[in-house]
């Protein structure tokens, strides 16, 4: 039998940080991708959006993402740890309700709550990564972290053909990847929105009274935090929210345009990227930690000029495919940008610049997919270029990031740059 002791000695193993950010890592996908997954069909099917609604509705979808920055303003009266759990189980009752308001007015609600608490339990999780992590192997540990968070994408992705078949006897595989109307109505949509928002729910509840209150070596200041010597990751995580609107945006908007994919086989694609990442994301984080920031920004950056311009010019549905999954695969290297700024910042500042970091990444959101839909209607491959051009900037500014980031060594050219001549 196992004693008190033992007992108590693996609760104490178990309720680490890191274990934590391993079960908000899952928990988040569960909603978010099950969301993304049927909002499409739901909002057509059920509520009769037209290209208008839909517009609308992911314009206020990115709204909270842009005033990410009041997050720091909830700091002075709430606990940040508490409010990353509290605002993820947001996201899994906004994600919970979907189903049951397929009015126009209805969805918009639904989507701004789940909204509200996917950004802003994005912004606080991302504070605490930086707070609760070492910086020596921050690398590898969330290359685990984003393994773990792509298994539950695995995990949602097949949930929900599962569930799409059960509750739809009469339709066969092939045709839930050719998509269609979904025969089971909005009972089958509520049945698996309640589901996905309640497991997020359920995480959440055990993440705030299973785990305790962990102390953060070093107090976050309850302000809004802009530096003038954090100019090149403000920039980089600017680039960075042009290059995600192109890819989620335009890059499965092409699939279906010119490749005619249906929901199911875009569905499936995604499930191949979690796949994949469930091997690649750790090691991709064991990459960083060997080869650096600096260069591992520059081979993504790289492989983003030749993905984006090949898009302009694939005429395959295959190749078109398999540049998707490429794309998605340099995601992971997203990595490289926080630990740049983990290793850079006064760590005090990682809650007030996180909150700052998510509002930059956003301002792209607010305004390119309008300006670039018009752009496609003229030239989609031109869209594509831009987006190649945007990761020719991004280069750019990754070949200023020293080889050896720290603070008083943020930039190799530029403001606080040229300090110690061995950064470059």
């Amino acid at each position: 039998m196992t004693s008190s002791a033992d007992q108590q000695s693996l609760l104490a193993k178990l309720q680490q940080p890191h274990i934590l950010l391993m079960i908000t890592a899952a928990a988040m996908p569960i909603s978010f991708i099950t969301w993304s997954t049927l909002i499409n069909n739901f909002a057509v099917e059920q509520s009769a959006f037209s290209g208008r609604e839909i517009g609308i509705l992911q314009s206020l979808r990115e709204v909270p993402g842009f005033l990410s920055f009041l997050v720091v303003y909830l700091l002075l009266v709430f606990n940040e740890q508490r409010l990353a759990l509290v605002t993820l189980a947001m996201l899994g009752i906004g994600t919970a309700m979907t189903g049951y308001f397929p009015s126009v007015i209805g969805l918009y609600l639904t989507t701004v709550i789940a909204s509200i608490g996917f950004h802003y339990y994005e912004t606080c999780n991302q504070s605490l990564a930086m707070q609760w992590l070492d910086k020596k192997t921050a690398p590898q540990m969330l290359g685990k972290i984003y393994g773990f968070a792509a298994m539950a994408q695995v995990f949602t992705l097949v949930s929900v053909f599962l569930a799409v078949m059960v509750l739809s006897p009469q339709l066969s595989l092939q045709d839930i990847i050719d998509g269609g109307a979904f025969p089971a109505g909005q009972f089958g949509y509520q049945i698996m929105y309640l589901v996905a928002g309640g497991l997020t729910v359920l995480l959440a509840l055990v993440g705030l009274f299973g785990f305790p209150l962990f102390k953060a070596s070093n107090p976050q200041r309850k302000s809004i935090v802009l530096r003038s010597r954090y100019w090149l990751y403000y920039a980089l995580i600017f680039m960075s929210g042009a290059r995600r609107q192109i890819f989620v945006v335009f890059a499965g908007f092409l699939m279906v345009e010119k490749f005619g994919y249906s929901i199911g086989q875009i569905s499936l694609l995604f499930l191949a990227n979690a796949v994949m990442n469930i091997w690649l994301a750790p090691v991709i984080g064991k990459v960083i930690g060997r080869i650096g920031e600096r260069a591992a920004l520059i081979i993504e950056y790289i492989g983003l000029i030749l993905v984006f311009t090949a898009y302009a010019f694939v005429e395959t549905a295959v190749v078109a495919a398999g540049l998707y999954i490429v794309d998605h695969m340099f995601f992971a290297m997203a990595i490289a940008l926080k630990t740049y700024f983990q290793k850079i910042a006064d760590p005090a500042d990682f809650a007030g610049t996180a909150s700052v970091s998510f509002t930059i990444n956003h301002i792209v959101a607010v305004v390119l997919p309008a300006a670039f839909g018009l752009l496609w209607l003229v030239s989609p491959a031109a869209v594509f270029l831009a987006g190649a051009g945007m990761a020719a900037i991004s280069l750019l500014l990754a070949f200023n990031v020293p080889r050896h980031p720290d603070e008083g060594n943020e930039v190799v050219i530029g403001h606080r740059g040229m300090v110690n001549q061995a950064a470059e």
